[in-house]
């Protein structure tokens, strides 16, 4: 009897420490700050689905390019947003986040790097930024999720339960970006991914809608000689309440 009663205060505190957790996880950084991937390692281990909202802008920069559309012309820009048949799959596994049009999947081409180079141009539009925050809210609504982001904290989800903003110095950015570049076998230099990601800095910061800046009440993590491990344990001591 008293090994079933302490199962049973086991079972409840477990229970108790996962209704404890935050349910809406904001994770905001620039650009190659390591949001999308420390928010997709977090989401795996509270379990929660995970969505890189950064795709979805992807996914309209790669629909417009391919259309050969002017990136100048907001208008038409604003109704490809707004008409665009986007399928966001949620990540709920450690797969990514995938995104399909018309039926068709294009996560494999969000990260080239014409997309990479027009991506801010798109997401700066008020617009385009209002048709696909509307969509990310209905999807926060619908399960515990981790959404990893430049404007998670102050525009999407302003009453998520933790908001976690990382930043890194400029160079170390470029690093990062330029090795996730090798990696996918595309040829770059190193000095033209720094300068992307000074020009990106510029656009996101300037931009007169949900400019880049973190929440007033989230927790900065400057990720400069940090291994993903060492910002995961900080992210998580933050889940877990730590002082």
């Amino acid at each position: 009897m008293g090994e079933r009663a302490a199962a049973q205060k086991t079972a409840g505190d477990h229970v108790r420490a996962r209704a404890d957790r935050p349910r809406r996880v904001a994770v905001d950084g620039s650009a190659a700050s390591g949001k999308s991937t420390i928010g997709r390692r977090l989401a795996e281990r509270l379990e929660y689905a995970f969505l890189d909202t950064g795709v979805m802008y992807r996914a309209v920069t790669h629909a417009a390019l391919e259309r050969k559309l002017d990136l100048q012309d907001s208008a038409s820009i604003s109704e490809l947003a707004q008409t665009l048949p986007i399928d966001v799959s949620l990540d709920c596994d450690g797969s990514g986040t995938h995104i399909t049009i018309d039926g068709s999947d294009v996560t494999s081409h969000l990260r080239s790097q014409p997309v990479e180079e027009a991506v801010s141009l798109v997401s700066r539009i008020a617009a385009v930024r209002e048709a696909l925050v509307s969509r990310q809210r209905e999807l926060a609504e619908q399960q515990p999720i981790v959404m990893a982001g430049r404007d998670i904290g102050t525009v999407v989800l302003p009453n998520a339960d933790l908001k976690v903003y990382l930043d890194a110095s400029i160079e170390e950015r470029a690093r990062r970006r330029y090795a996730d570049f090798l990696a996918a076998g595309d040829e770059v230099s190193q000095a033209i991914v720094l300068e992307d990601i000074r020009r990106r800095d510029r656009i996101d910061s300037e931009r007169e809608v949900s400019p880049l800046r973190p929440a007033d009440d989230a927790v900065i993590i400057n990720t400069n000689g940090l291994s993903l491990d060492d910002v995961m344990d900080r992210v998580l001591g933050l889940v877990r309440g730590d002082k």
